[in-house]
């Protein structure tokens, strides 16, 4: 699950970013390429994963601190008295 959750804030929410930036923004350019594709986008993201941003790591970790803080208040919810 957490695998999961760590690979869709990799791939899958960048490419939905693109989508709907695609539909609201119009179309993202790179370059010198006005219509640049998803995988465009993509390679961006990883290279500012690579540099350290923050921002590109809260997307890319979003997924799996969800999944976390549900786990853990589930656990909570659980934990307490008469449920």
């Amino acid at each position: 699950m957490l695998g999961a959750a760590l690979a869709c804030g990799l791939f899958l929410i960048p490419i939905l970013i693109w989508v709907v930036g695609e539909k609201i923004l119009g179309p993202y350019t790179h370059g010198q390429n006005l219509h640049a594709g998803p995988f465009a986008l993509l390679a961006d993201f990883f290279i500012g994963l690579g540099h350290g941003s923050a921002v590109f790591w809260a997307v890319a970790l979003g997924p799996l601190v969800v999944v976390l803080l549900l786990r853990l208040f589930l656990r909570l919810l659980r934990a307490l008295p008469g449920t």
